[in-house]
C-alpha cells in the first residue's frame, strides 16, 4: 500500500531545496546535463543521483570537499525491486538526518524510469504507477495495451523460445519487424522480408540478448511504411502536452534503424501534426502515463498516424540539447522543475528551428581519431559538435551496438536551413576506425 502523500507539506515550507532522485545508469550522456540544470536551480532544487556505479568509486564520485558522498548511491539496476528497496531505505536515512526526505523521482531510460516509478509508488510521491511504467517499457505489453485500447498499432505477436519465428512471420505478414521487448536505441530491431530472413534476424537477435540484461522473447510486427517523427512532452495530472515535435528526415527502412536527423519544428501540415500529438495523448492515456516527460516515435502514412513506442523518459543521448524553452530554460530544468513540485509555466519553445545528428559508426573496430572536427564546428548554424568516444575506445555498429559516436548541434531560422547545416558538417568528418593497435 502506498504511504500517504507527503509532497504538499514540504513544499510549503519553503525553507529549504526541494530533493529530487534522478536514477541513471553511469554510462548515461544525460548525467552532466540534468547537474548542470540543477546548478541552476541552486536553493530551489537539491539533486541526488542513484547509479549501477560500484560503491567505492560511488563515494568517490560523490564525496570530495564540501560534497556529501550520499549524493551518489550505487544501485543493482538490474533488479528494480531491490533498487526500490535500497532508494527508499536511502530516503529513510535523509529524513532521519535533517528531515527532508525526496519529493521526485526521475529516470533517463526506460529501466531507470521504472525504478523512479516504483520509488514514487513506495514513498507517496507524485509520478508514474510502476504498471504504467513496466507497460511502456515492455514493447510487447505496451502493443497489447495500446491495440486493446483501440490506438493504431502495427500488427504484431510474441516470438517464444519455442516458437517457429517463420511460421509467425509468415502469419504477421511480410515485411517484418523482429525487436528485443526491453532494449532501446533501436538495439537488436531488424527488419525481414521472408521467412529466412526472418529466421536469420531472430538468431542474430537472440546472440545479442546473450550479452544484454533483457526480458527474454522477441517482439515480431508488420512494418510500417511512411514518415517517421518523434514527439517529445511532459504530462502532468495525466494531461499530455507537446514540448517538440521533431521530423526525422533520413528515411528509417532498414534492415537496421539507425536514427540520424532530428529537426524541430516540423515541416508537416498542421493537420498532420495535430493528428500525431493527439495520438501520442491517446496513447500515454492507454498506457496510464500521469505524471513526467514523454518520448514516443510514431509514423505517419496515407493511413494517419501509428505508434511505433512510448516511452516514459526524455529524449535519449544528448539530444535535448536542442531544445530550449522560455528565457533559455533548458529541459532538464523543466523536469527537475515538474519532478520538485514547483512551478512550471506552459513550455513554449524557442522560436527558430533547431536539430542534432547523432553520429552514427560506420563500422566495427577502435576509433584512432576524427578528422575534420574543427572545420565542422566552423559550419555556419553549427553550434556545436561533442564527440562521445574516446580514441582508443571500441565502436560497434547497429543493431549490436547502441550508442553512437557523437552528436551535432545547429540552429537556424528555419528547419531547412538547419538540415543542411547538419549534413555539411557531418560530410565534413571522418572517423578513423581500425583494429586495436598493439601497446607499446
Amino acid at each position: 500500500s502506498r504511504r500517504p502523500r507527503r509532497r504538499g507539506a514540504a513544499i510549503a515550507s519553503g525553507s529549504s531545496p526541494q530533493r529530487v532522485l534522478l536514477v541513471a545508469p553511469a554510462s548515461s550522456y544525460r548525467l552532466d546535463d540534468f547537474q548542470a540544470a540543477a546548478a541552476r536551480l541552486a536553493g530551489e532544487v537539491e539533486l541526488l543521483v542513484a547509479t549501477d556505479r560500484c560503491p567505492v568509486l560511488a563515494e568517490l564520485w560523490g564525496g570530495g570537499k564540501g560534497r556529501d558522498p550520499r549524493r551518489s548511491v550505487p544501485l543493482d539496476l538490474g533488479d528494480p525491486e531491490s533498487a526500490c528497496a535500497a532508494l527508499v531505505a536511502f530516503d529513510a536515512e535523509l529524513r532521519l538526518s535533517d528531515g527532508r526526505g525526496l519529493v521526485g523521482a526521475l529516470g533517463v531510460d526506460e529501466a531507470t524510469a521504472l525504478v523512479a516509478a516504483l520509488v514514487s509508488d513506495s514513498l507517496g510521491l507524485r509520478g508514474n504507477s510502476p504498471a504504467s511504467a513496466a507497460a511502456a517499457r515492455d514493447k510487447l505489453q505496451q502493443r497489447t495495451v495500446l491495440g486493446a485500447a483501440g490506438l493504431p498499432v502495427p500488427r504484431f505477436a510474441e516470438v517464444g523460445q519455442a516458437t517457429d519465428v517463420g511460421e509467425v512471420a509468415a502469419a504477421v505478414g511480410f515485411p517484418c519487424v523482429l525487436k528485443p521487448r526491453t532494449l532501446s536505441s533501436s538495439r537488436g530491431v531488424i527488419r525481414a522480408d521472408d521467412v529466412a530472413g526472418a529466421r536469420v534476424a531472430a538468431a542474430r537477435i537472440g546472440r545479442i540478448l546473450s550479452h544484454a540484461l533483457a526480458t527474454p522473447g522477441l517482439l515480431l510486427e508488420r512494418f510500417i511504411p511512411g514518415v517517421e517523427v518523434a514527439v517529445e512532452g511532459l504530462v502532468r495530472r495525466g494531461r499530455f502536452e507537446l514540448l517538440a515535435l521533431f521530423d526525422k528526415p533520413d528515411p528509417l527502412d532498414g534492415p537496421f534503424f539507425e536514427e540520424t536527423l532530428y529537426v524541430t519544428p516540423s515541416r508537416l501540415p498542421e493537420a498532420q501534426q495535430r493528428s500525431l500529438v493527439d495520438c501520442t495523448a491517446r496513447a500515454a492515456a492507454a498506457l496510464g502515463l500521469a505524471e513526467g516527460p514523454l518520448h514516443a516515435e510514431l509514423r505517419l502514412n496515407a493511413d494517419g498516424p501509428w505508434v511505433l513506442e512510448v516511452a516514459a523518459r526524455s529524449i535519449g543521448g544528448l539530444c535535448a540539447r536542442t531544445l530550449r524553452f522560455g528565457l533559455g530554460v533548458s529541459l532538464e530544468e523543466l523536469l527537475l522543475r515538474h519532478a520538485a513540485g514547483l512551478d512550471v509555466p506552459t513550455p513554449a519553445r524557442r522560436s527558430g528551428a533547431s536539430g542534432v545528428m547523432m553520429l552514427p559508426i560506420p563500422a566495427a573496430g577502435t576509433l584512432h581519431g576524427v578528422v575534420g572536427l574543427e572545420s565542422a564546428k566552423a559550419v555556419p548554424g553549427i553550434e556545436d559538435v561533442v564527440i562521445s568516444v574516446r580514441e582508443g575506445e571500441k565502436v560497434v555498429p547497429l543493431p549490436e551496438g547502441n550508442r553512437y559516436l557523437g552528436f551535432a548541434f545547429a540552429r537556424g531560422p528555419d528547419p531547412a536551413t538547419v538540415e543542411a547545416a547538419l549534413r555539411r558538417a557531418h560530410a565534413l568528418l571522418r572517423f578513423e576506425i581500425g583494429p586495436e593497435l598493439p601497446r607499446v
